[in-house]
Protein backbone atom coordinates (compact mmCIF):
# COMPACT_ATOMS: atom_id res chain seq x y z
CA UNK A 1 0.00 0.00 0.00
CA UNK A 2 3.12 2.66 0.78
CA UNK A 3 3.87 2.65 -3.56
CA UNK A 4 0.15 3.13 -4.01
CA UNK A 5 0.29 6.05 -1.79
CA UNK A 6 3.38 7.13 -3.78
CA UNK A 7 1.27 7.04 -6.82
CA UNK A 8 -1.68 9.02 -5.67
CA UNK A 9 0.85 11.81 -3.75
CA UNK A 10 2.61 12.05 -7.44
CA UNK A 11 -0.14 12.15 -9.53
CA UNK A 12 -1.59 14.80 -7.75
CA UNK A 13 -0.43 18.33 -8.05
CA UNK A 14 -1.28 18.70 -4.64
CA UNK A 15 1.12 19.88 -3.22
CA UNK A 16 3.01 21.39 -5.79
CA UNK A 17 6.07 20.57 -3.75
CA UNK A 18 8.89 17.82 -4.13
CA UNK A 19 8.75 15.21 -1.05
CA UNK A 20 11.44 13.01 0.11
CA UNK A 21 11.34 9.52 0.12
CA UNK A 22 11.82 9.97 3.96
CA UNK A 23 8.90 12.31 4.17
CA UNK A 24 6.85 9.80 2.21
CA UNK A 25 7.82 7.21 4.71
CA UNK A 26 7.03 9.01 7.71
CA UNK A 27 3.37 9.93 5.84
CA UNK A 28 2.65 6.22 5.61
CA UNK A 29 3.85 4.91 8.78
CA UNK A 30 1.30 7.72 10.37
CA UNK A 31 -1.28 6.42 8.08
CA UNK A 32 -0.35 2.74 9.29
CA UNK A 33 -0.13 4.23 13.40
CA UNK A 34 -3.87 5.86 13.03
CA UNK A 35 -5.42 2.78 10.94
CA UNK A 36 -4.20 0.65 13.76
CA UNK A 37 -5.29 2.91 16.77
CA UNK A 38 -8.97 3.57 14.92
CA UNK A 39 -9.58 -0.06 16.12
CA UNK A 40 -9.93 0.50 19.35
CA UNK A 41 -10.58 4.81 19.22
CA UNK A 42 -12.90 6.41 16.45
CA UNK A 43 -10.26 8.56 14.80
CA UNK A 44 -11.77 8.65 11.40
CA UNK A 45 -14.01 7.23 8.84
CA UNK A 46 -11.71 6.68 6.20
CA UNK A 47 -9.05 4.00 5.98
CA UNK A 48 -8.47 2.54 2.57
CA UNK A 49 -5.09 4.23 1.04
CA UNK A 50 -6.48 5.72 -1.76
CA UNK A 51 -9.45 8.07 0.01
CA UNK A 52 -6.83 8.55 3.01
CA UNK A 53 -4.30 10.05 0.78
CA UNK A 54 -6.46 12.25 -1.02
CA UNK A 55 -8.85 13.83 1.82
CA UNK A 56 -6.02 13.67 4.62
CA UNK A 57 -2.65 14.09 3.11
CA UNK A 58 -3.25 15.72 -0.06
CA UNK A 59 -6.05 17.98 1.69
CA UNK A 60 -3.80 18.83 5.06
CA UNK A 61 -0.29 19.54 2.37
CA UNK A 62 -2.81 22.05 -0.13
CA UNK A 63 -2.07 24.84 2.25
CA UNK A 64 0.59 25.54 0.45
CA UNK A 65 -1.60 27.02 -2.09
CA UNK A 66 -2.54 29.89 -0.41
CA UNK A 67 0.41 30.44 1.70
CA UNK A 68 3.14 30.65 -0.95
CA UNK A 69 6.47 30.59 1.24
CA UNK A 70 5.16 27.51 3.67
CA UNK A 71 8.74 25.85 2.83
CA UNK A 72 10.77 28.57 3.61
CA UNK A 73 9.35 30.51 6.48
CA UNK A 74 9.03 29.42 10.29
CA UNK A 75 5.58 30.52 10.56
CA UNK A 76 3.89 29.52 14.03
CA UNK A 77 0.58 27.26 13.05
CA UNK A 78 -1.92 26.59 15.45
CA UNK A 79 -4.75 23.86 14.13
CA UNK A 80 -7.72 24.44 16.21
CA UNK A 81 -9.64 21.07 16.31
CA UNK A 82 -6.84 19.09 14.86
CA UNK A 83 -9.03 15.93 15.51
CA UNK A 84 -6.11 13.06 15.17
CA UNK A 85 -3.96 15.12 13.75
CA UNK A 86 -5.03 17.01 10.13
CA UNK A 87 -3.95 19.03 8.80
CA UNK A 88 -1.11 19.65 10.90
CA UNK A 89 0.97 16.19 11.55
CA UNK A 90 1.21 15.65 7.28
CA UNK A 91 2.27 19.46 7.36
CA UNK A 92 4.71 18.75 10.21
CA UNK A 93 6.17 15.83 8.30
CA UNK A 94 6.39 17.90 4.60
CA UNK A 95 7.38 21.09 6.22
CA UNK A 96 9.80 20.73 9.14
CA UNK A 97 10.50 24.44 9.12
CA UNK A 98 6.92 24.85 10.58
CA UNK A 99 6.26 25.17 14.44
CA UNK A 100 2.77 23.45 14.70
CA UNK A 101 0.50 24.13 17.53
CA UNK A 102 -2.23 20.91 17.21
CA UNK A 103 -5.20 21.87 19.78
CA UNK A 104 -7.88 19.28 20.08
CA UNK A 105 -10.64 19.48 23.19
CA UNK A 106 -10.22 15.38 24.01
CA UNK A 107 -7.50 14.43 25.78
CA UNK A 108 -7.63 10.83 23.92
CA UNK A 109 -7.03 12.65 20.90
CA UNK A 110 -4.13 14.17 21.80
CA UNK A 111 -2.55 11.45 24.06
CA UNK A 112 -2.70 9.88 20.31
CA UNK A 113 -1.18 12.15 18.68
CA UNK A 114 1.55 13.01 20.97
CA UNK A 115 2.71 8.82 21.53
CA UNK A 116 2.67 9.70 17.37
CA UNK A 117 4.66 12.30 17.08
CA UNK A 118 7.03 9.79 19.66
CA UNK A 119 7.35 7.33 16.92
CA UNK A 120 7.91 9.27 14.13
CA UNK A 121 10.18 11.67 15.29
CA UNK A 122 8.37 14.67 14.72
CA UNK A 123 9.80 17.26 16.70
CA UNK A 124 8.10 20.40 15.54
CA UNK A 125 4.91 20.02 17.29
CA UNK A 126 2.97 20.79 20.43
CA UNK A 127 -0.24 19.52 21.32
CA UNK A 128 -2.54 20.61 23.59
CA UNK A 129 -5.69 19.53 25.24
CA UNK A 130 -7.94 22.61 25.38
CA UNK A 131 -11.41 23.60 24.86
CA UNK A 132 -11.12 26.79 22.32
CA UNK A 133 -12.65 29.18 24.46
CA UNK A 134 -10.27 28.24 26.97
CA UNK A 135 -7.12 28.47 24.75
CA UNK A 136 -8.09 31.76 23.47
CA UNK A 137 -8.12 33.51 27.03
CA UNK A 138 -4.70 32.30 27.42
CA UNK A 139 -2.39 35.28 27.12
CA UNK A 140 0.28 32.61 25.74
CA UNK A 141 -1.66 31.83 22.54
CA UNK A 142 -3.84 34.86 22.54
CA UNK A 143 -3.15 36.61 19.41
CA UNK A 144 0.41 34.88 19.05
CA UNK A 145 0.20 32.83 16.06
CA UNK A 146 0.99 34.13 12.31
CA UNK A 147 -1.73 31.36 11.11
CA UNK A 148 -4.51 29.83 12.01
CA UNK A 149 -5.93 26.53 10.29
CA UNK A 150 -8.84 24.44 10.48
CA UNK A 151 -10.65 22.04 9.16
CA UNK A 152 -13.57 21.44 11.14
CA UNK A 153 -17.15 21.30 9.66
CA UNK A 154 -18.61 24.02 11.91
CA UNK A 155 -19.79 27.31 10.21
CA UNK A 156 -17.20 30.15 8.82
CA UNK A 157 -18.93 32.54 11.27
CA UNK A 158 -18.17 30.43 14.48
CA UNK A 159 -14.81 28.90 13.50
CA UNK A 160 -14.06 32.31 13.06
CA UNK A 161 -14.62 33.44 16.64
CA UNK A 162 -12.97 30.70 17.56
CA UNK A 163 -9.82 30.74 15.43
CA UNK A 164 -9.17 34.54 15.22
CA UNK A 165 -8.19 35.30 18.64
CA UNK A 166 -5.12 33.42 18.50
CA UNK A 167 -4.13 35.03 15.20
CA UNK A 168 -1.61 37.93 15.67
CA UNK A 169 -2.46 40.98 13.78
CA UNK A 170 -1.37 40.97 10.03
CA UNK A 171 -1.44 37.23 10.59
CA UNK A 172 -4.14 34.58 8.96
CA UNK A 173 -7.35 32.21 9.58
CA UNK A 174 -7.53 29.83 6.67
CA UNK A 175 -10.44 28.03 6.80
CA UNK A 176 -10.67 24.37 4.93
CA UNK A 177 -13.64 24.48 3.18
CA UNK A 178 -16.33 22.87 0.06
CA UNK A 179 -19.10 23.29 -1.62
CA UNK A 180 -21.34 25.61 -0.15
CA UNK A 181 -18.37 27.97 1.12
CA UNK A 182 -20.12 31.07 -0.83
CA UNK A 183 -22.79 31.00 1.47
CA UNK A 184 -21.07 30.65 4.52
CA UNK A 185 -18.95 33.75 3.36
CA UNK A 186 -21.69 35.70 3.30
CA UNK A 187 -23.35 34.77 6.44
CA UNK A 188 -20.05 35.54 8.33
CA UNK A 189 -19.53 38.43 6.88
CA UNK A 190 -20.40 40.60 10.22
CA UNK A 191 -18.80 37.96 12.36
CA UNK A 192 -15.16 38.35 10.37
CA UNK A 193 -15.22 42.14 10.72
CA UNK A 194 -16.34 42.33 14.68
CA UNK A 195 -13.36 40.11 15.17
CA UNK A 196 -10.78 41.47 13.21
CA UNK A 197 -10.34 40.21 9.94
CA UNK A 198 -11.17 40.27 6.29
CA UNK A 199 -11.52 37.95 3.52
CA UNK A 200 -8.58 37.58 1.60
CA UNK A 201 -7.49 35.29 -1.37
CA UNK A 202 -9.86 32.60 -2.02
CA UNK A 203 -8.44 29.07 -3.09
CA UNK A 204 -10.15 26.62 -5.00
CA UNK A 205 -8.92 23.13 -6.10
CA UNK A 206 -10.13 19.74 -7.45
CA UNK A 207 -9.09 17.24 -4.76
CA UNK A 208 -8.99 14.10 -7.52
CA UNK A 209 -12.36 12.49 -7.67
CA UNK A 210 -13.42 13.35 -4.27
CA UNK A 211 -14.28 16.82 -6.17
CA UNK A 212 -13.97 20.27 -5.33
CA UNK A 213 -12.30 21.56 -1.86
CA UNK A 214 -11.60 25.49 -0.94
CA UNK A 215 -9.30 27.34 1.17
CA UNK A 216 -10.26 30.45 2.83
CA UNK A 217 -7.71 33.37 3.85
CA UNK A 218 -8.95 35.65 6.48
CA UNK A 219 -6.73 38.35 7.46
CA UNK A 220 -6.09 39.53 11.12
CA UNK A 221 -6.13 43.34 10.23
CA UNK A 222 -7.06 44.43 13.87
CA UNK A 223 -7.28 42.83 17.67
CA UNK A 224 -10.15 40.75 18.36
CA UNK A 225 -12.12 42.45 21.08
CA UNK A 226 -11.62 40.80 24.74
CA UNK A 227 -15.32 39.83 24.80
CA UNK A 228 -14.71 37.48 22.14
CA UNK A 229 -14.79 34.23 21.88
CA UNK A 230 -18.25 34.36 24.28
CA UNK A 231 -19.33 31.68 26.71
CA UNK A 232 -18.82 27.64 25.49
CA UNK A 233 -21.33 27.11 22.89
CA UNK A 234 -22.43 29.97 22.30
CA UNK A 235 -20.26 30.71 18.90
CA UNK A 236 -21.84 27.37 17.83
CA UNK A 237 -25.50 28.37 18.92
CA UNK A 238 -25.40 31.66 18.39
CA UNK A 239 -23.08 32.83 15.63
CA UNK A 240 -22.46 36.43 15.60
CA UNK A 241 -24.63 38.20 12.78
Amino acid sequence: MYNDMVKYLSESNIPDVDISDEKKEKLYKFYEILVEKNKVMNLTSITEIKEFTYKHFIDSIALEKIVKDLGSNNYNIADLGTGAGFPGIPLAIVYPNLNLTLIDSLNKRIKFIKETCDILDIKNVNAIHSRAEDIDRNKDYREKFDICVSRAVANLASLSEYCLPLVKNGGSFISYKSKGYEVEIAEAQKAIKVLGGEIGNIEKFELGEYGERILIDIKKIKSTPNKYPRKAGLPTKEPIK
